[in-house]
């Protein structure tokens, strides 16, 4: 057995990426019959003997074939590129990740995660990637999403916010979630409601749109306008924010939180107080985390359908993919209203 000749620096620490060369060498081989074994090319009579000999060598060097390179070679990538907007990496984002990683991993292609933050470093990084498809989260440029489809790479949108109507696009009711939120607390006898505003500027999309449904909710219902304060991620900060609300004329009642993890924040700050929700405070989160039931007391929240959303991505992927139209989107109005004990 030829001895390991994977690359290295001279003091051992830094290794170079391992190439089809390094393989061939190792398995003692041309390059051509190793680009044969790995790619599988018909038409090649290759003895069993020298296949194991490539394939050893490729699991005793941890060779992985570029993607870009593969791409060439085969005319399609496995890797299918989702982009992530600058968004806090959440219990909802990382469901999202690791259903999509799944699903995609059982239909033999691989998610490649990247933030996205400028559309010149979107431009590079496609480019770079050659991906089979692209999944994107929020609006592309159209000239950047036209390149990509002209460069024969389909782009899956699922937008968070309303843009023009367009084929295969799922856009995503953040209004909504807020309008059941205050829905509930109304209906539960609360006229006197706050909003518990995000810190966290990067998550300014879905703040405006989820205070936009709370609004519209209780102008419908003949509420008086929420009480909207930003609630910070700490106790002493989030009870402060709390006995504020408490002081208000009338005193706010209940509280539309932007999210679960701030309504642990606003239960814990509410603790430190003396005070208990529902009785003193209601609290409504969104989310439903896995962390929810286990509240003090149990959050009531509303829960977004990740599994349509993920089913949806994929079926759209593998639909361009086969050079057919995405499916048609689930309903945007996919939440459901968890009632515990905390509202």
């Amino acid at each position: 057995m030829a001895p390991s000749r994977r690359a290295s620096s001279p003091d051992g620490t830094a290794r170079r990426r391992v190439t089809a060369t390094d393989v061939a060498r190792e398995a003692g081989v041309s390059q051509a019959t190793v680009s044969y074994v790995l790619n599988d090319t018909p038409g090649q009579t290759i003895p069993a003997a020298t296949r194991q000999r490539v394939q050893d060598a490729v699991a005793r060097l941890g060779y992985a074939p570029h993607g870009a390179a593969r791409a060439l070679r085969t005319g399609r990538s496995d890797v299918v590129l989702f982009l992530l907007p600058d968004w806090p990496i959440g219990p909802a984002v990382v469901t999202l990740v690791e259903g999509l990683t799944e699903r995609l991993q059982a239909q033999g292609l691989s998610l490649f995660v990247r933030r996205t933050t400028g559309g010149s470093a979107l431009s590079g990084l496609w480019r770079t990637v050659a991906p089979a498809a692209v999944v994107s989260l929020d609006g592309l440029d159209d000239a950047e999403q036209q390149a990509m489809e002209d460069a024969g790479i389909p782009v899956v949108s699922a937008l968070v916010r309303p843009r023009r109507s367009a084929q295969g696009v799922l856009t995503l009711s953040h209004t909504l979630i807020g309008a059941t939120q205050l829905q509930h607390l109304a209906a539960t006898g609360h006229r006197h409601i706050g909003y518990g505003l995000p810190d966290d500027p990067r998550v300014t999309v879905f703040r405006d749109l989820r205070l936009d449904g709370v609004r519209t909710a209780a102008f419908e219902l003949g509420l008086s306008e929420p009480s909207a304060r930003v609630v910070p991620m700490d106790v002493a900060g989030a009870a402060a924010v709390v006995a504020a609300w408490r002081a208000e004329s009338p005193a706010v009642t209940a509280v539309c939180a932007y999210n679960d993890d701030q309504a642990f924040a606003l239960l814990a700050g509410m603790r430190s107080l003396g005070l208990d929700a529902p009785a003193d405070l209601a609290i409504i989160g969104v989310d439903d985390t896995p962390l929810a039931p286990f509240a003090h007391p149990p959050l009531t929240t509303v829960r977004q359908d990740a599994d349509a959303l993920m089913d949806y991505l994929t079926a759209a992927v593998l639909q361009r993919l086969a050079g057919g139209t995405p499916p048609r989107p689930p309903r945007s109005e996919a939440i459901t209203l968890v009632v515990r004990e905390s509202a």
